[in-house]
């Protein structure tokens, strides 16, 4: 898998770059990873904008403007909070498209109903927002680099 994160990584800079647009992150469960594989990237800087780290709950509301009521309600591993947190990177930043990943990459964390694994995707663009949710399997380094991949692919789709 992780060979393909380079590839893909590129594939979504010349996607972003041949429509003028700019991105942002908002991750937790991957760290910051997708903005790594993004920065790998020579020329990066002409579409990548920002990338927040949101990792605590709390970070999540002062960084992205999560509302607190809505981890409470739906937890932080939701595809309403994955929505949420898109639209606060595009609200706080100059991009026009946002991902987002909240999940519980392992090996402890698990919920009755989300288990390790479970990863939450957002992005959005204007006013279109898209939400996944996914269970992977593996250790903590594999759910991350399944997590990363499938936010790039994602995002693949939903600019192209």
């Amino acid at each position: 898998m992780t060979n393909d994160i380079p590839d893909l990584a590129g594939r979504v800079g010349q996607a972003l770059q041949a429509k003028g647009l700019l991105l942002a992150t908002a991750e937790s469960c991957t760290g910051g990873g997708i903005s790594q594989a993004i920065t790998e990237i020579a020329g990066s800087t002409g579409w990548f904008d920002c990338g927040f780290v949101a990792y605590s709950n709390s970070s999540k509301t002062e960084l992205l403007d999560v509302p607190p009521a809505l981890i409470a309600q739906m937890g932080a591993v939701s595809e309403e909070v994955a929505a949420s947190m898109a639209i606060g990177a595009l609200a706080n930043s100059n991009s026009h498209v946002a991902l987002s990943t909240t999940g519980i990459a392992g090996p402890t964390g698990a919920m009755p109903g989300k288990p390790v694994g479970t990863v939450c995707f957002g992005w959005a663009r204007g006013e279109h927002t898209y939400t996944e949710r996914l269970v992977f399997h593996g250790d903590r380094q594999s759910v991350r680099e399944q997590t990363v991949a499938h936010a790039l692919q994602g995002l693949l789709r939903f600019v192209e």
